[in-house]
Formats: C-alpha cells, sequence, structure tokens
C-alpha cells in the first residue's frame, strides 16, 4: 500500500492546526473531567471540534498521491487536476511568440493543486507577474491576475504553463529555476487554495481533452503531436554539417 504523501508547503499548515487542535483538546478534557458544564467547557468542545476538521481539511487539500505517468513519444500529459474550462488557437505573444493550443484548467478546493510538467523539457524561462485576484474561471483572470510563467524548451518545441492565483489563491509556489531540466509527470510547484493553470501546446497538437472534462496532472493525455511532427522537430534540432568528412 502506497504511504500518503504531502506536498511539502503543507507541512506548516497542517502541523500548525494540529497542534493548537491538541493544546485546545487539552484544555476541553481537563474541563470535562472536572464536571464543570459551563461557557469554558462548550467553547473548548466546539474549538476541538473546529480545528480537528481544519487539519483534516489540510491534510486533504495538501495531499500528493503518485501518478501513473504515460510512456511514449509526443504525448502531452494534464499540467494540473481539475475541469477543462477553455480550448482554443491563439497567438501567444508575450513569450512564444507563435500559434498554439490554449487549454486551461480550473483547479477547485477539492483537487489535488500539486502542478506538474507536461512533457520532458529545459526550463528557459521563469516570470512572475504581480496582478489582481479574479475569480480564476474568468477568460480575463489568465492575464490580469497574479501569475507564473515557465517555459519548457523539448522535442516538441517550446512548451508554455502559466499558474494563475484566483479569488482564495493568493500564494503560487514555482520549485524550479532557469536550466533545470524536467521530466514529463514532475512535480514543480502548486497553487494553494483553488485556482487555474493555462498550458500552450504546439499548434499541430491533435486536443485529446474536450471541454468539462476532469483531468488529473500527469496522468491524462491532454494531447499528442503526430510522429511526421515529432520526426520534423527531432531532425531539426540536429545539427547539420557543413560538409562530409
Amino acid at each position: 500500500m502506497t504511504a500518503l504523501k504531502f506536498a511539502p508547503e503543507g507541512y506548516p499548515f497542517i502541523f500548525g492546526s494540529l497542534i493548537i487542535a491538541v493544546i485546545v483538546l487539552v484544555f476541553f478534557i481537563r474541563d470535562w473531567i472536572s464536571g464543570i458544564y459551563d461557557f469554558s467547557f462548550y467553547f473548548f468542545l466546539s474549538s476541538s471540534c473546529f480545528l480537528i476538521g481544519l487539519t483534516i481539511f489540510m491534510a486533504f487539500f495538501f495531499r500528493d498521491p503518485e501518478r501513473n505517468i504515460p510512456e511514449g513519444k509526443g504525448i502531452f500529459v494534464s499540467p494540473a487536476d481539475g475541469k477543462v474550462i477553455l480550448i482554443k488557437d491563439v497567438y501567444e505573444k508575450d513569450y512564444l511568440k507563435a500559434d498554439s493550443k490554449e487549454i486551461s484548467i480550473f483547479m477547485s478546493l477539492f483537487d489535488v493543486h500539486v502542478n506538474r510538467a507536461p512533457c520532458d523539457g529545459n526550463v528557459s524561462l521563469i516570470k512572475h507577474s504581480p496582478g489582481r485576484f479574479l475569480v480564476a474561471h474568468k477568460d480575463a483572470a489568465s492575464m490580469e491576475n497574479e501569475n507564473s510563467v515557465i517555459v519548457l524548451d523539448g522535442k516538441d518545441g517550446k512548451i508554455l504553463v502559466r499558474q494563475v492565483a484566483g479569488f482564495l489563491a493568493r500564494r503560487i509556489v514555482c520549485r524550479v529555476k532557469v536550466g533545470d531540466v524536467l521530466r514529463r509527470g514532475e512535480r514543480y510547484g502548486m497553487i494553494k487554495f483553488g485556482s487555474r493553470l493555462d498550458v500552450y501546446l504546439p499548434k499541430d497538437t491533435e486536443i485529446k481533452v474536450k471541454l468539462g472534462d476532469k483531468v488529473k496532472a500527469g496522468e491524462t493525455v491532454t494531447g499528442t503531436i503526430s510522429l511526421s511532427s515529432w520526426l520534423v522537430q527531432d531532425l531539426s534540432s540536429r545539427r547539420i554539417p557543413d560538409k562530409l568528412e
């Protein structure tokens, strides 16, 4: 049986609420043993129940389950758990400067919030931008909200992933730095307490999800590159000698 795992960012929340819950519970037990059922008894009773519930919620929210990463060439996986709320062809003008296919995923409070790399690649850019905290499922949130962008250089081209803060989510975590190498499905960050994630794939990607689909980070295939396109990308990345030796 796989041990229950939590995101490192969650430990202060989990153990912080647990410690406070234990302290309050001690006071409740003291009053219960004394048999004095006054205001203090009911205050510590209700507080204990609330804090125990909060600890359980924190453990649930920061859970980080293992995933079965699909193998094969030309495969993109979902970078986040959640619901697909947008699929469209766009020209990404800020970082990729290329025609792309954008997929947006909304993460509710009940989804796993650990983000994973959609493909193999070298981290060539990281950009954090301050902004507003609109409700994350609105289209305007993608560009106006606080967000963090990473660009991956892989065999299938440049891939952009944008973590977007939401109305409640005010903390974006990016664990990687420029020059790091990520593998498909590898953890690279998270957004705390509900949010949105946008991924921009090459224009010739065949999208494998549809609006409303529930996806899992590192496990759900969101798109594929045809073998012919993959071969073109692979050959173009190789150095062609000026002359035969």
